[in-house]
């Protein structure tokens, strides 16, 4: 598989305080890859060492072949949306991608602007001035405005902050159709752990500046090692049912079980049939999850 950015030993320290620290990860080509931590983890300084804003301390940084040193080669097929866009809020959505298109260097193309906006469902919007726009649109836009030069490698930078359920679900379906129907390779950090659960291939979790972990999506949640908890009206009839069916419960107060999250609608069947009025079922095993089991151990 080809390989879009190679980061090697990247390490970056302000006032003799280490934010970046010895971080090492590979993005191929295709990729959706979740870069991922709490706040103050490293994330957007790493992010901004990446696009030529901060200089490294120490490391190398390698994207479309290219070291950092030669940004301009790397920019030319690079967007990015830096956490919040500043937008011009008296122009339209339309104006912004004609403006940031001759600043890119682009002869400006209506059709190609509008079907730009199209990828980012705002085509029906185009004439509409900037200060009508919600937040998450606001976000849709900035990311118009990063694929004018039509890039094929996107970094978004905490995208869904500040958004509300809606936006960040419109932002994830935007995500997904850039990677899928555009064939863009895509590096967004999040410290919203369940959304890059839904939306990345492979994933790097960083702790205090560090490397924790590294790989697929699949390969880091085993789907057969699932904790779902389960709620009923009687919880011990319900408790009763399920040890007697060779369940072990890995929480006997919250009624929780280990199992392969494949086999959980034939266990809800079963219940059902054996008369447990249940009055929820929760699959626990997430990325979220995963990254506090994880980050408990470094502390």
């Amino acid at each position: 598989m080809e390989a879009v950015a190679q980061i090697s030993g990247l390490t970056k320290i302000f006032d003799g305080k280490t934010v970046v620290n010895d971080l090492s990860f590979t993005v191929q080509k295709g990729d959706v890859y979740g870069f991922l931590g709490q706040n103050g983890a490293g994330k957007s300084t790493t992010i901004r060492m990446l696009l030529g804003l901060i200089r490294p301390t120490s490391g190398d940084i390698s994207i479309f072949s290219h070291s950092i040193q030669h940004k301009l080669e790397i920019l030319k097929r690079t967007g990015a949306l830096i956490e919040r866009p500043d937008m011009y809020k008296y122009l339209s959505a339309y104006e912004h991608m004609w403006i940031f298109s001759k600043l890119s260097g682009i002869k400006p193309n209506r059709d190609r602007i509008m079907q730009q906006l199209e990828m980012v469902d705002l085509h029906n919007r185009s004439r509409d001035k900037v200060k009508t726009f919600s937040q998450g649109m606001k976000q849709r836009l900035g990311i118009a405005v990063s694929l004018v030069h039509d890039p094929d490698l996107i970094i978004l930078d905490e995208p869904t902050n500040g958004l509300d359920p809606q936006g960040i679900a419109d932002m994830r379906h935007l995500i997904k159709r850039l990677s899928t129907d555009h064939y863009k390779t895509i590096i967004i950090s999040s410290h919203l752990l369940s959304e890059i659960e839904q939306i990345a291939t492979r994933m790097l979790i960083i702790h205090k500046g560090k490397k924790i972990i590294e790989g697929s999506v699949s390969e880091l949640l085993d789907p057969a090692d699932t904790v779902v908890q389960i709620d009923a009206v009687n919880n011990e009839m319900l408790k009763n049912i399920l040890l007697s069916s060779g369940y072990q419960l890995v929480d006997a107060e919250n009624i929780r079980i280990k199992m392969n999250r494949q086999s959980v609608p034939e266990l809800i069947e079963k219940l059902t049939r054996e008369g447990v009025l249940l009055t929820g079922v929760q699959a626990r095993h997430s990325l979220e999850d995963y990254f506090i089991s994880l980050t408990n151990q470094q502390n």
